[in-house]
């Protein structure tokens, strides 16, 4: 569902109190939130919870939706809001740990779920993880959620120039990797975004 008439619909159905709307709009947004936490998100075992309290907050923060707006980047906005807060409570608890000298071992993500069997590249998939933070952050958005660079921008609250140089860093540190030479031929150099 891309159109935007389609997800008003479901938006003013949904605040009229109809169940079956609100589903219908989870049904068809759930892929691209449930693929960005999984991604952005290292421990496996709290992206249903990190999911849950994205649909939470859309629902309670849906009121003040302006209809005219996509939906989509502004459901994306929440998610990455919803992951930046996991990550300081994450942050938080481990540096709390590691004082009394409890540190956890890190824990590697696991590429299992339905989502990410998709995906057919290993080796790209491992080289994206190995991404700092901030440059994992706009590729996901960018190319597995296939939003715009001022879509990202306005989701992650930076300068559309940031999301341009963080892209560019992000495939020029993925270029880097041997095992990715023959992986950047197409569709990222199709789309001519750095010349």
């Amino acid at each position: 569902m891309e159109h935007p008439k389609e997800y008003s619909q479901l938006i003013t159905l949904t605040l009229a109190g109809s169940r079956e709307a609100f589903s219908e709009l989870y049904e068809a947004t759930i892929r691209d939130v449930y693929q960005t936490v999984h991604f952005l998100v290292r421990e496996t075992s709290e992206v249903d919870d990190i999911v849950q309290e994205i649909y939470i907050q859309m629902r309670r923060s849906l009121e003040h939706f302006d209809i005219s707006r996509p939906f989509r980047p502004w459901l994306m906005g929440i998610a990455v809001r919803q992951i930046h807060a996991y990550r300081r409570k994450r942050w938080t608890h481990l540096r709390v740990l590691k004082k009394a000298e409890q540190v956890n071992p890190v824990v590697e993500p696991e590429f299992t779920n339905k989502v990410v069997d998709k995906i057919s590249n290993h080796s790209l998939l491992t080289s994206v993880e190995s991404l700092p933070y901030k440059l994992k952050q706009v590729i996901i958005l960018h190319y597995l959620n296939e939003l715009s660079q001022e879509e990202s921008a306005a989701i992650l609250e930076i300068p559309l120039g940031t999301v341009k140089s963080r892209i560019h860093a992000a495939l020029r540190k993925l270029r880097q990797k041997p095992e990715n030479q023959t992986l950047f031929k197409g569709k990222v150099e199709d789309l001519h975004e750095f010349q």
